[in-house]
């Protein structure tokens, strides 16, 4: 079933929706950072039926989406001072902790860990359904294991229809990227997988901040993780892609001209709006990931370009990078994540 409620939510709708949820069915909905996949987090059933739909390796774990701070101390514990800070000034919004498990939570859920992943949408949408539902809900991105994530519904139907038993449309979304998480360790904010919640944003709260292994550089097969995003195939498009980066931007564009060269014209590239004119491909070949200026607007237009440049067919993606500070990180992270790692930077 397909709900439109990009303008309004249907009341009548959202209880068969919630319904579904109850059911233990999985449901395609909207989130402020991508559209997520989900099910009843205490239904383990419900829950397995997202990793068939999207083909998840089952140590890949997922995050618990809950609409009000007292679920989170339901379904975990222990929760330290500074933990506590961090939910009182980054929820609701793009930002996952990992904590401390109940009991409540299955295995399944979190790939046989002690902890879990939560987060608390800032999406009316998202919050309606998980408080009408009475549960928390398990959601990965929506999106075939390893493509792309989904920011409009018509990114990802496609590919999800006929696995799930409705799709709620809500629109693009608003970030684009999937939230940031974090993981406080002998008391300090560890980031596992940047977002729009950046380390300038959590050291203005706390002061100090570190960062995990799996940001920049491939985590390791046999390596086990709490957070979805770091390990396996993620966010890439079927065309191989590479990412070009230099400080110097003119140096950045000769040397895209470069590569369309010896690629023989055969490339999409994914640029910035102010080099439209200036990067040697016919216009159908570019697509504009936005003004550098604007690191909102590139994170928003990721997926989708990426998706776009998939379609046609070529023989390489090259893509424009961006310094990796503030939303920056985040941006680079999924670009890494998406190419393999193939970045050659100037």
């Amino acid at each position: 079933m397909y709900y439109n409620w990009k303008e309004n939510t249907n009341t009548e709708e959202l209880k068969i929706v919630c319904n579904l949820i109850k059911n233990g069915e999985i449901i395609i909905f909207p989130t402020e950072t991508v559209y997520g996949i989900g099910a009843n987090a205490f239904d383990e059933k419900a829950v397995g039926k997202i990793f068939m739909a999207k083909g998840r390796p089952s140590d890949n774990p997922l995050i618990v989406h809950v609409a009000n701070k007292k679920t989170i101390h339901e379904i975990a514990k222990s929760i330290t001072p500074i933990e506590q800070k961090l939910i009182d000034n980054f929820m609701p919004g793009p930002f996952t902790l990992i904590l401390n498990k109940t009991d409540k939570i299955p295995d399944i859920v979190s790939a046989g860990l002690d902890t879990v992943a939560i987060r608390m949408p800032d999406n009316v949408i998202a919050r309606g359904i998980i408080t009408f539902s009475g549960v928390p809900i398990a959601a990965p991105s929506a999106n075939i294991s390893g493509k792309p994530s989904g920011t409009t519904v018509e990114d990802i139907r496609k590919e999800l229809e006929g696995k799930v038993s409705a799709i709620v449309d809500g629109g693009e979304t608003k970030i684009g990227l999937e939230s940031t998480v974090v993981k406080v360790i002998d008391e300090v904010p560890c980031i596992l997988r940047p977002g729009k919640v950046t380390a300038e944003d959590i050291e203005k709260v706390i002061g100090v901040v570190d960062f995990g292994n799996g940001i920049f550089m491939p985590v390791k097969e046999e390596e086990r993780v709490e957070t979805p995003g770091v390990k396996h195939k993620h966010y890439a498009p079927d065309t191989p892609a590479q990412i070009l980066y230099s400080e110097d931007e003119q140096y950045l564009v000769f040397q895209m001209n470069h590569a369309i060269k010896a690629y023989k014209g055969d490339v999409v590239v994914l640029g910035f709006e102010e080099h439209k004119d200036k990067i040697v491909v016919s216009q159908d070949r570019f697509i504009s990931l936005g003004s550098k200026q604007n690191l909102d607007e590139i994170a928003r237009n990721i997926y989708a370009s990426l998706r776009k440049a998939d379609a046609v067919g070529a023989q390489m993606i090259l893509i424009e990078g961006t310094p990796k500070e503030g939303i920056g990180m985040a941006i680079m992270n999924r670009l890494l994540r998406s190419c393999g790692y193939n970045y050659v930077e100037f």
